[in-house]
């Protein structure tokens, strides 16, 4: 079989695999909410609600899709397919587990981190270009917030897991992995892995850092103009980031697929799974309890308090690598 063939097969695979995801942690999200707030969340459509992401997309594809008029057709019509190929694009480099045959995933890159960053840095693109080209003052402010928030949060990302990177002497997502098998790096890298989530949330517009879909000032930020299946397009990007950071988070940090408590007997894609499905919980949870930042604040802590906490943290590392090694 051509490798052409084999990669595309593998990339429609992976491709259902985490829009069916997307789907269901959209739903499991509501129904947490729900649980979280005394209410029962969405019950009517099949069985336990389980149709309720069909019923959505649904609604979605028939929706009236609008354009402004002073609106630049182009880009706005472009800007959400921008933030979408972006966050699927990702997906082409994650390892998913290791079995005999080697390790599941579409490109085994040895620089897989570094091209993540690379991939994951054009997604602002989407945003941007979405909020200017809509001609509405409120969709261009927010996507200026997302922007500056975007880029401030991801310096401290980006530090954050350089003291992983100098532990394991690779910049390779499988060799990260494979370096863990003693013990995780969340153990040695504890302050680099609370940094990296927080950052993981604002660098996904996640409450309490939805700044850039704050409707008490905004309406509703960037996509305020969008409707039907391009509003669609930019909330499908938003959880499948959502997905992408649970799973760097777990590569980077919780060992990936390899095994905790010694379980060995337990698939190694069924840990990966199952730790990701713990970080995805995480996020509703803050989204359940904690309330939106002033926007002057957020932009304070990251740059007065985690930037310099993460530059230490490397700082440190490196000094003890060095002394050690």
């Amino acid at each position: 079989m051509p490798v052409w063939l084999i990669v595309l097969i593998k990339s429609a695979l992976l491709l259902f695999v985490v829009v069916t995801a997307f789907a269901y942690a959209m739903l499991v999200e509501r129904k947490i909410l729900g649980w979280m707030q005394l209410r029962p969340g969405p019950n009517r459509v099949g069985p336990w609600g389980l149709l309720q992401p069909a019923a959505d997309a649904a609604k979605l594809l028939l929706k009236e899709d609008l354009t402004p008029e002073t609106a630049d057709r182009l880009l706005y019509k472009l800007a959400p397919f921008i933030s979408l190929v972006t966050a699927f694009a990702v997906y082409a480099v994650i390892p998913f587990g290791s079995s005999s045959s080697g390790t599941w995933v579409i490109g085994n890159v040895n620089a897989g981190i570094l091209l993540i960053l690379a991939i994951t840095s054009l997604g602002v693109y989407g945003i941007c270009l979405g909020g200017w080209a809509s001609g509405s003052k409120y969709p261009l402010l927010g996507s200026v917030r997302s922007t500056a928030q975007m880029i401030s949060y991801e310096l401290a990302m980006s530090l954050s897991f350089i003291g992983v990177l100098i532990l394991a002497g690779t910049t390779s997502l499988d060799g990260i992995v494979h370096a863990q098998t003693r013990w995780w790096f969340v153990l040695p890298q504890f302050v680099g892995c609370v940094i990296y989530v927080i950052t993981a949330v604002a660098e996904t517009n996640r409450a309490p850092f939805d700044l850039v879909e704050a409707e008490t000032e905004l309406v509703a930020g960037f996509h305020t103009e969008y409707s039907g299946l391009r509003f669609g397009l930019f909330f499908i990007a938003e959880y499948v980031n959502m997905l992408t950071v649970s799973c760097i988070a777990t590569l980077l940090f919780f060992g990936g697929w390899n095994p905790a408590f010694g379980l060995a007997a337990v698939p190694g894609v069924v840990w990966f799974v199952l730790k990701v499905a713990c970080f995805m919980f995480f996020y509703m949870w803050l989204r359940a309890t904690l309330p939106r930042l002033r926007y002057d604040r957020l932009m304070a802590f990251g740059w007065k308090v985690l930037l310099p906490v993460a530059t230490l943290n490397l700082i440190v590392t490196a000094v003890v690598v060095a002394y050690t090694g």
